[in-house]
């Protein structure tokens, strides 16, 4: 079976590189140190479609599919991971409202998301509440024809610009999720810096202190706040993620080879010292691995498989510990320079780092993908003729 994009795939593809390589590298490393993105940045980012990418074109997206989704994610990885961190959170709160947003939500807010007119925001993450998202201590309470939000978010990527929030909160004890615009009563918004990596993503953290907002803002019904918007859009996160993480595992390797070529070490070029060739083979043939695995996720999504979750799961779990590795290899590889600021391997490796962490860390992606071997397994000796009873039947 051959692996191939199509027509369409190869250009979008080439659209997306040279897109990153004019507007987003020459820019990449001042961003890190600056620790936040140029708003004419963002807009063209917006003017390219990209905010938009998967919603449908009669209402202003692009219209990708899952596979051209990863690939936008991959190359806007191997530029700037912030970047494509917006990408991620504003297409996660997009993908929620057009799935389970109402009409009016649909009408209102996708039009001005998918043209970057307004940005999106997604606040799950708490202070004492990651990984068990469920367990939000956040609180919204009905009064009237408001519901009043009191409660902490933190981590919230381009919390500092966002216009719109999508907040998960606790309303009678059943997880309910909101939207909340910026500018809302009782909503203030702590800008977060000296972040291990990802710094111009502009982090924020999210305070509701008898926060006001319409009934109108529910998504979806009570209680239906993780199990259908948060869960749906996490897995959008996820597959975004891990394309993510192929990005910049391909910019060290991009960078490695180019060094390799140009430095010199006892009379021989690096490339040319054996323990060198080792680091950049595994660097390829975890790189390959971990496309298929993207490959394999996207086209799951695409088809409409439910098996697309687990498979986005194992993607994800792959490239962010295979970006990791390659990552810390090619600071390795630069030796001093790769701890210097000078080149940009240095943030690729913390970029990388926050990777394994986001969207589910590995610890959770592990458990997530050991329980589904497990059930696999289970459903395939449930299915299967025992031997003796087949022997019977001959």
């Amino acid at each position: 079976m051959k692996i191939e994009l199509t027509p369409q795939q190869k250009e979008a593809k080439s659209e997306f590189r040279t897109f990153v390589d004019r507007e987003i590298i020459p820019l990449a490393d001042r961003c890190d140190r600056e620790e936040k993105t140029p708003p004419e940045l963002i807009k063209k980012l917006a003017q390219k479609g990209y905010l938009g990418a998967v919603l449908p074109k009669e209402i202003g997206g692009r219209g990708m599919d899952a596979i051209a989704y990863g690939i936008l994610n991959e190359e806007m990885g191997r530029g700037c991971s912030s970047l494509r961190s917006l990408l991620t959170v504003h297409n996660m709160v997009t993908h929620a409202i057009f799935k389970w947003g109402s009409k009016h939500q649909k009408e209102y807010w996708l039009p001005k998301l998918a043209s970057g007119e307004k940005i999106a925001a997604f606040a799950l993450s708490e202070p004492n509440v990651g990984s068990d998202a469920k367990s939000v201590e956040t609180t919204a309470t009905i009064s009237g024809n408001s519901y009043i939000l009191n409660g902490q978010k933190t981590w919230i990527t381009y919390g500092q610009i966002a216009d719109v929030f999508l907040v998960f909160a606790r309303c009678e004890e059943k997880p309910s999720a909101f939207l909340v615009e910026k500018g809302s009563s009782g909503l203030s918004i702590v800008p977060i810096f000296g972040m291990l990596g990802v710094k111009a993503s502009m982090l924020a953290e999210l305070h509701f202190n008898n926060c006001f907002i319409p009934q109108e803002n529910l998504v979806c019904r009570q209680g239906f706040g993780f199990s259908h918007v948060a869960s749906s859009a996490l897995d959008y996160g996820r597959y975004s993620v891990a394309w993510g993480c192929l990005g910049i595992a391909q910019a060290c390797l991009e960078a490695c080879i180019q060094y390799t070529s140009e430095r010199k070490q006892f009379d021989l070029y690096l490339k040319e010292h054996q323990l060198i060739k080792q680091m950049i083979s595994d660097a390829i043939a975890n790189i390959k691995a971990a496309r298929l695995l993207c490959y394999q996720a996207g086209y799951l999504k695409d088809i409409g498989d439910p098996q697309s979750i687990v498979e986005t799961s194992i993607a994800k779990y792959f490239a962010s510990v295979m970006a990791t590795k390659v990552a810390n290899d090619a600071v390795q590889i630069h030796g001093g320079n790769g701890c210097s600021s000078e080149y940009s391997v240095q943030r690729y490796w913390r970029d990388s780092k926050i990777m394994e962490i986001i969207e589910g860390s590995t610890q959770i992606q592990q458990i997530t993908i050991a329980e589904s071997g497990y059930q696999e397994y289970i459903l395939s000796t449930q299915s299967s003729t025992k031997p003796q009873e087949l022997m019977a039947r001959m």
